[in-house]
């Protein structure tokens, strides 16, 4: 697989990575099966998708002990990326960026990891309560310390104001101006997507001009741009679909037309070329230093997600892709 770098240093990983929270947390519990997600980590190494992303809060905990299992055994085969920042209570989700509570953090996630170093450590998200400034400076000590090898800041405000779209990421963007004079940004977390394409407005193209790895998070619309989900036919309670404007069956049954659209350019590439293939092959034509990070818990799929390092687009590809209708309904 393509390796692109992260950062400035010399770390690098596959084009295409591994989200690893639908294993976890936020899709479909009934679903959640431990052996068939660490056959998926498995395949997903072998394949050449070495980033494996993930975070404390996802389970909470009990996703970076999945993935601990396939550390053991091959941690010389992947790039661990996880987060810390959020604490998960019963009906909400707080931020602590204290810096003792991240330092603590890092020790528990190298514990069930089972690892004696994190290759990128990101911040979930900033602490109203506390200078991004002082979380930024501890988490740069774990790198000194040797725990960490490089940091990564998560995009704040992904979805609020996705009606316009403008100044969608300022927050990020002052939060990277501020932590970048502390110590340096290898990678930013945002969402980026066909049908999610406001980071290419501000955010990637200040990545860009620093030499900033994106990570491309919900590269498939969670889950919608692979054609493979039928409008009107429901979500689990604990799936976070169920609760969004996008994911109603009216709103799903008026966006077929962006998947109709990857779906014909996938046949122009051939019979086993796939949606989900074309909407990542886009993503990763953003820019050399965009990482797909396609989530899945299924084997299938993580090969599936893989192969689309391999496919390119033609400039007509990517104007058809840029002329289909705008995703209707708001993320609010």
């Amino acid at each position: 697989m393509e390796r692109r770098r992260i950062g400035a240093g010399a770390l690098s990983v596959g084009a295409v990575g591994l989200g690893c929270m639908p294993m976890s947390w936020a899709y479909s519990g009934s679903r959640q099966r431990g052996e068939e997600s660490v056959r998926a980590v498995h395949r997903a190494l072998d394949l050449g998708s070495d980033l494996l992303d993930t975070a404390d809060m996802y389970g909470p905990f009990t996703n970076e002990l999945l993935l601990g299992r396939v550390l053991k055994e091959r941690r010389a085969d992947a790039f661990v990326s996880t987060k810390a920042g959020l604490l998960v209570g019963e009906q909400h989700i707080v931020a602590n960026g204290r810096p003792g509570y991240v330092k603590r953090a890092c020790d528990a996630s190298l514990r069930r990891l089972q690892t004696d170093v994190i290759d990128l450590y990101q911040l979930h998200r900033a602490d109203p309560e506390v200078p991004v400034e002082e979380t930024w400076g501890a988490m740069a000590d774990l790198v000194r310390a040797g725990k960490v090898r490089a940091l990564g800041l998560c995009a704040v405000g992904a979805r609020g104001g996705r009606r316009s779209g403008n100044g969608l990421y300022d927050g990020t963007l002052r939060q990277l101006r501020r932590v970048q004079q502390v110590f340096p940004v290898s990678a930013v977390q945002a969402e980026l997507s066909v049908w999610s394409p406001e980071a290419l407005t501000a955010l990637l193209p200040w990545c860009a001009e620093r030499g900033i790895g994106f990570l491309a998070a919900m590269p498939l619309g969670n889950g919608f741009l692979t054609g493979t989900l039928t409008p009107g036919e429901g979500f689990e309670p604990d799936d976070l679909r169920a609760r969004h404007p996008r994911f109603t069956a009216e709103m799903m049954a008026a966006n077929q037309p962006v998947v109709a659209g990857l779906r014909r350019i996938a046949r122009r590439h051939g019979e086993d070329v796939t949606p989900a293939q074309v909407a990542l092959a886009w993503v990763l034509a953003q820019g050399p230093q965009v990482i797909a990070l396609p989530g899945t818990k299924r084997e299938r799929w993580a090969r599936e997600n893989a192969a689309a390092a391999g496919l390119r687009l033609t400039p007509e590809d990517l104007a058809e892709v840029a002329a289909l209708p705008p995703a209707l309904g708001s993320w609010d």
